[in-house]
């Protein structure tokens, strides 16, 4: 009997430490028990991808920096379904710099992103003026990589990456935005005027930053983005035209041509605009935000239409439906317009289109449409675009309703979104409710799945990437 209660109390004391190391509120992944998605019998879950969502704070606090930053990672079952499996800090601090309300508060896409051999996730700290790189495991688990990185201006906001541009000892070449520089900080998004900075990505995932790869915008930058042969980067501007805007630009996009050693042309080889200041049509300013490179080189870019076009600064009920507008990159950099200002929806049913991603077919996209908290749908061929369905998927949103302030109250507020690798999902984060909507994704329809909720703050949050 005696050697039977010794026997007990070892196993006991084993169980308790288990329990304990595993309750920590550290970035310890949750282990996963058995579930309907154990294919195996061996008691854990057998996930299939993951999605990544980025707090950027812990919700809305006063001020431009937030609390610490936090990526909350989930594994992915072949249905869908998603399991958190650990909160992972960034080390750096959340930003907020879109005037209080909560939704999209770096105004940008791409502020959590990957790189394309899911290897690692990138992440800015807008509070923090730092970028972090993470090792993604074979459990999906996330490990910081080396330290977090200043990004020597304020508020980065979006990170572009590429395979295609390598030295020796590196796996690929990063571009950060940063929202402003110091001397334009005050002025607020109709003044800001930030940079872009490079870093080397190193075989054991870390960041290097390389010598003289800043260059300064004459443009508040929202998005980032290489050209899949890795030749060029492109900028996309949320306040080009802005009458308030010191350097006068009303570059929409602006190319640069990247070097072997990583640097990045002196100054822009090509810019473009969709739309220009006092335009005969009267359309609001393009207010680019999200986009991607696709094909034959083609950009294709959402425009939220904010600005007004004589270059003030947006106000309700004077933002109008937002838009899509595709290029394709020349030889020399250049940018030939295809299909410009076409619009996500009418009478106001689709105001700021602000994110968008490609169907895994490369025919159709999704467009997110912020203050309805709806996804419109978009045919695409060789840079031709035509909208399929301005509500191919509905939450609560405002409608087309000019209610100035309280639009912000009464919407989920969609903001970033992404289909998974394997093309089947998309995962829509509502910026205003703490949610990520899980959608199926049926050629160019979507079926809502379930909503996963609970783990994100409800305000303040940027970013979403899924595997």
């Amino acid at each position: 009997m005696k050697k039977i209660n010794i026997m007990l109390i070892a196993f006991l004391a084993l169980s308790i430490t288990f329990v304990s190391c595993n309750s920590d509120d550290d970035n310890t992944p949750i282990v996963v028990g058995e579930d309907d998605t154990d294919d195996d019998d061996d008691g854990t879950v057998d996930f299939v991808g993951a999605v990544y969502a980025m707090t950027n704070g812990e919700g809305q606090v006063a001020g431009n920096v937030q609390g610490p930053n936090t990526i909350i990672a989930y594994g992915r079952a072949d249905d869908g379904s998603l399991t958190p499996i650990g909160p992972f800090a960034t080390g750096g601090n959340g930003g907020d710099y879109d005037g209080g309300e909560g939704l999209d508060p770096l105004i940008s896409a791409y502020a959590l992103t990957k790189t394309d051999d899911n290897q690692n996730l990138l992440a800015v700290n807008a509070g923090s003026n730092t970028i972090t790189s993470f090792n993604i495991a074979d459990d999906f688990s996330l490990e910081i990589a080396g330290e977090s990185l200043d990004t020597g201006a304020i508020g980065p906001n979006s990170i572009a990456t590429t395979g295609a541009v390598t030295v020796n000892g590196t796996r690929g070449l990063v571009y950060v935005s940063n929202i402003t520089r110091p001397e334009f900080l005050a002025g607020g998004e109709p003044m800001h005027q930030g940079t872009i900075t490079g870093y080397w990505l190193l075989d054991d995932g870390s960041l290097q930053a390389i010598a003289g790869s800043t260059r300064d915008l004459p443009i508040r930058p929202s998005a980032v983005q290489f050209s899949p042969d890795g030749q060029w980067l492109i900028v996309a501007s949320i306040n080009s035209g802005a009458s308030a805007l010191g350097s006068g630009s009303e570059d929409e996009l602006t190319v640069y041509s990247v070097g072997g050693d990583g640097t990045l042309s002196a100054s822009s080889v090509a810019t473009a605009t969709s739309t220009l200041r006092n335009n005969a049509e009267g359309r609001n300013l393009p207010s680019a935000i999200g986009f991607q490179i696709v094909g034959n080189n083609y950009v294709v870019v959402t425009e939220a239409r904010e600005f007004q076009p004589d270059g003030t600064p947006p106000a309700f009920p004077a933002l109008q439906d937002g838009s899509v507008s595709t290029w394709q990159i020349q030889g020399d950099g250049s940018l030939t317009p295809i299909s410009l200002d076409v619009a996500s929806g009418e009478n106001n049913t689709g105001r700021t289109a602000c994110w968008l991603d490609f169907t895994a077919d490369g025919n159709t996209f999704f467009v997110s449409n912020a203050i309805e908290a709806g996804l419109a749908a978009y045919s695409f061929d060789n840079g031709v675009v035509t909208l399929l369905d301005q509500t191919a998927a509905q939450g609560t949103g405002t409608g087309g309703a000019d209610n100035g302030p309280d639009a912000f109250a009464s919407t989920e507020g969609w903001i970033d979104m992404w289909i998974s690798d394997d093309g089947q999902f998309l995962y829509q984060l509502y910026g205003l409710d703490g949610t990520i909507g899980i959608y199926r994704i049926n050629g160019q329809s979507l079926e809502l799945i379930s909503e996963e909720s609970n783990n994100l703050p409800d305000t303040n949050t940027q970013g979403i990437v899924a595997i």
